[in-house]
């Protein structure tokens, strides 16, 4: 049985200066969020796509590691996930890599067994597999 989830956005104006929002209206935590060129490239507050893949990352690889971690019999007391999105301008903006930093707390588990069961994740999460996924396309003008 499969599912699927969504996202919407919008965007008006130039790219510098125009502005957008996004909004995740099935679970509502995105609610006509602002996204603009300065959120997305400077320090200006607001959203971006590339902070939205990090959390969806970040989540997404900590559900897998408990999971492999529950598999193997043991179970995280805390799991802490960082994604890194890096972003490159040249020779336009394109993602280069995501780097995850985890620190987890898991009662009798030793440091290699640990880094095999946290390498088998990174691979198996379901964002990470995604990223490599091909993307179809559906435009029309309105």
């Amino acid at each position: 049985m499969g599912f699927k989830r969504h996202a919407t956005a919008w965007w008006e104006g130039t790219l510098k200066q125009g502005q957008g929002r996004m909004s995740t209206p099935q679970s509502g935590l995105f609610d006509q969020t602002r996204y603009s060129f300065g959120t997305r490239f400077g320090e200006e507050k607001g959203s971006n796509p590339e902070e939205l893949l990090a959390a969806a990352h970040a989540g997404c690889y900590s559900m897998a590691l408990g999971f492999l971690l529950e598999q193997a019999g043991h179970v995280a007391e805390r799991i802490e996930t960082r994604a890194e999105v890096a972003m490159e301008t040249s020779p336009g903006p394109h993602v280069v890599g995501v780097h995850l930093h985890v620190r987890a707390k898991v009662p009798g588990l030793d440091a290699a067994e640990f880094a095999r069961i946290a390498g088998t994740a990174k691979e198996n999460c379901v964002i990470s597999k995604a990223l490599s996924l091909p993307i179809t396309l559906d435009a029309a003008l309105a």
